[in-house]
């Protein structure tokens, strides 16, 4: 079983990076939301995986997106993998809004130290934990790296939304938590407390993020809430937060969950998707990253591989743009980049982080001349093929430098390819993608047959 830590590919313009989602930029009016499989509690991104989340997660908000569009659009636009979905571009509000049905989670253990106001909102004495509220309340916090409660004076005064904004997100969130808390109630699940985050476009509010996942919301067992209201389990990340408090070292949080621990958080993600959903959560986690890479491919946003040209100098452009040249005849991404081995080394590792965890394959042609360090340096960073094409200027200039570019330290392996040509054809064939070896294989037999009617037709003169 595989999960989806983070999705890497040079060509995809990264935008934000989250505790669990990430946007790459498609275009000036759309992005892509990947949601991984990473889980985060109390602020912090634990050093676990829980395989099937993001899907989970990107399942269940895609399924109420469609679901409340009578009540507030969206930017949803359409799922293209069980992870990935294309929503439209938006300006952001940095507020949530979090409505509570119930005095429990980090609300209970405030109040139990006697704190009697949240956001604003005053609670009144003599509540007992996952008491319900005579009605739902709205806490709201800003989306900064520590998130802060704000009151909604504050929130205006801020500048975080002008004050019929905030009216607005106001009344949509409670209408939302309320047909949301009627949906729930009815599959025999309690919508204790959620968010909603909401963007501006075209001059209207819309909703964005996610909306009433076991991330964003906790969920409790009707039926249990009903027997016990002090002991009912939560179905939500709530499960791997008490985990976290019951099992601190020295007053820390550990950032390390055991196996069985990521299993059944997997297992209540699956549940409550089914709940939720009507469906079994039945989303292939053997093959993850193939998976989104397919359908990346067959969605058009990104071609089947890709070749990087690394120049050591821009003198070397002229160079490179012949390669470029013949490498997308045959319709594949090529990114050129300018890295010297000897002047900006350490950037050969920002490089190495992109290429060695790309979904797609990919090869490197190193193009440096006269001390050409930087074939190895990438060789001895890269887990894709390497190939220099020094950019010689004549035989001299080859009979004197070709050793920097032959001779490698171990651990290297660097190939080296004089002719454009042929450096080309190396880097396109390492990718090993079927539908160019059978491109190759047409080539292959179109010059036999080319050199056959030569000798047919020199042969008989």
């Amino acid at each position: 079983m595989q999960y989806l830590n983070k999705l890497e590919s040079p060509q995809l313009e990264l935008i934000h990076s989250g505790k669990v989602r990430e946007s790459y930029r498609i275009d000036d009016k759309t992005r892509m939301l990947v949601v991984t499989d990473r889980i985060s509690s109390f602020d912090n991104v634990l050093n676990n995986y829980i395989p099937g989340k993001g899907a989970v997660l990107n399942g269940i908000t895609n399924f109420w997106f469609e679901k409340t569009r009578h009540i507030i659009d969206n930017h949803f636009i359409e799922a293209i993998d069980p992870n990935l979905s294309l929503v439209k571009e938006v300006e952001p509000i940095r507020v949530e809004m979090i409505v509570r049905g119930y005095l429990t989670g980090s609300m209970w253990r405030g109040y139990k130290k006697g704190k009697r106001e949240f956001s604003g909102v005053k609670i009144e004495e003599g509540m007992q934990q996952n008491q319900r509220f005579t009605q739902p309340i709205l806490t709201p916090t800003t989306k900064e790296d520590i998130d802060r409660e704000i009151t909604p004076e504050a929130i205006i005064e801020e500048g975080w939304a002008s004050r019929q904004v905030y009216q607005q997100m106001a009344q949509i969130s409670m209408e939302l938590f309320e047909f949301g808390s009627k949906f729930l109630e009815e599959r025999g699940i309690v919508l204790v407390d959620t968010k909603y985050e909401f963007g501006i476009l075209d001059g209207k509010l819309v909703l964005i993020d996610e909306i009433h996942t076991p991330d964003s919301s906790r969920f409790w067992s009707l039926a249990a809430y009903q027997k016990n209201p002090l002991k009912v389990d939560s179905i939500d990340k709530e499960y791997v937060r008490q985990w976290l408090l019951n099992n601190q070292e020295d007053g820390k949080m550990k950032t390390v969950l055991p196996e069985e621990v990521v299993q059944e958080a997997a297992r209540r993600y699956r549940d409550i998707y089914k709940t939720i959903v009507g469906q079994d959560f039945t989303v292939d986690l053997a093959n993850v990253n193939d998976r989104v890479y397919k359908n990346l491919v067959k969605a058009q946003l990104i071609k089947d591989g890709y070749v990087a040209i690394v120049m050591g100098s821009p003198s070397d452009l002229a160079h490179c743009q012949k390669l470029k040249e013949k490498l997308e005849k045959y319709d594949i991404f090529v990114e050129m980049r300018v890295v010297s081995a000897h002047k900006n080394g350490e950037r050969i590792l920002e490089l190495a982080q992109v290429y060695n965890n790309s979904l797609e394959p990919g090869a490197v042609i190193a193009v440096a001349g006269r001390s050409n360090g930087l074939g190895g340096a990438l060789a001895a960073n890269l887990a894709v093929p390497v190939f220099n094409c020094p950019p010689f200027k004549d035989k001299d200039d080859i009979m004197v430098n070709v050793y920097s570019s032959l001779m490698m330290p171990s651990q290297t392996p660097a190939a080296t390819m004089i002719d454009l040509s042929s450096a080309v054809l190396v880097a396109l064939r390492s990718l090993n993608l079927q539908r160019l070896k059978a491109t190759f294989r047409k080539e292959i037999t179109e010059m036999k047959a080319k050199l056959l009617a030569s000798d047919q037709e020199i042969s008989q003169k």
